[in-house]
């Protein structure tokens, strides 16, 4: 009879509604979940501590967070001792030591009789998240202006052994991303043509204004630029999740440019004018030209189509055939 008394308790208070109240507990300190540290952060706590955690200033690709509870190997002989309570709706974000606050309780749940919990709690919908053998998700979604939350470790019998007392519990918060990161683009003008329109297409969509970052999903992606100003570009490129690459685009003059590559003690005319320097890029004009290479008494010429926005590299080889016959 006692033990359905018991059982009857536990499960009022875990079908009871959220509600606000006050609570005193001792808070351990601060765990803040962000990009910039992935792996989370950790705290040591007693079984009457608390930990306030706080997300960074970029959510926009979290799913939910990640608890990760890790209770020593002798807490496994008292089952049942110790549970979690999660709050959110802090009217103040404490600071280590006594706090008195008032919040709305989340969840309440027994620590399972193992070493490692696992607790996930999604900040948004169509986050995918779905309990399991490996994690449960003690509360519904928690939006990001509901926190800071609070975790707490509280008895839920009285009379608990000196092993309770002096155990220490490992707290990891971290994030759970999606399956996205974001690239913002910067575009350099060359400084005769500045400010020229162009257009920029990512995997083929037109990018109606480049300098806003845009969320993608990981993985790699294709960019072109078409323009009548610059040189039109291709080129593809890698996001990883939950970060945001920088890209810088150097857009070219269209001009065309002819680059020779030429044995040494070679005279090059183009367009019938000596070529000075050959290791020098020409810029010409697009249309009909040629190309003519002096070596000696031995002399050729190339004619040339050259289009705008074009390099064109023009090289003179000089091969040596050798045949063997009988």
């Amino acid at each position: 009879m006692r033990r359905r008394i018991c059982v009857l308790a536990v499960l009022c208070i875990l079908a009871a509604p959220l509600f606000s109240e006050d609570i005193r507990t001792m808070v351990a300190g601060i765990l803040e979940v962000s990009l910039d540290n992935p792996a989370g952060n950790s705290i040591s706590l007693t079984y009457v501590d608390s930990a306030v955690i706080v997300l960074g200033s970029d959510t926009r690709f979290f799913r939910g967070i990640e608890l990760e509870l890790t209770a020593p190997q002798k807490f496994l002989q008292h089952r049942g001792s110790l549970a979690i309570v999660l709050y959110s709706d802090l009217d103040a974000v404490p600071g280590t030591g006594v706090a008195d606050l008032n919040l709305r309780q989340l969840s309440f749940e027994p620590i399972p009789n193992k070493i490692q919990t696992i607790y996930q709690i999604p900040i948004r919908t169509g986050h995918g998240l779905r309990a399991s053998p490996y994690a449960s998700l003690p509360a519904g979604i928690v939006r990001p202006e509901a926190f800071p939350i609070l975790f707490r470790i509280m008895p839920v019998m009285k009379g608990l052994s000196e092993d309770i007392e002096t155990m220490r519990f490992q707290l990891t918060a971290r994030p759970i991303l999606s399956d996205e990161g974001a690239v913002k683009i910067t575009a350099r003008f060359p400084e005769q043509l500045p400010d020229r329109p162009f257009t920029l297409l990512i995997d083929d969509e037109v990018v109606e204004n480049y300098r806003d970052e845009r969320v993608l999903k990981e993985g790699e992606h294709h960019l072109v630029i078409f323009s009548d100003d610059y040189r039109n570009e291709s080129r593809r490129f890698l996001v990883e999740r939950g970060k945001i690459l920088e890209l810088t685009i150097d857009l070219q003059d269209p001009t065309p440019l002819v680059v020779f590559e030429v044995p040494e003690n070679t005279q090059i005319f183009f367009n019938d004018l000596p070529v000075e320097d050959s290791r020098m890029p020409i810029p010409t004009e697009p249309g009909e030209h040629k190309v003519r290479f002096q070596v000696g008494d031995y002399s050729v010429i190339k004619p040339l189509v050259i289009q705008k926005g074009k390099t064109y590299r023009v090289a003179l080889t000089i091969d040596v055939s050798v045949h063997e016959s009988d």
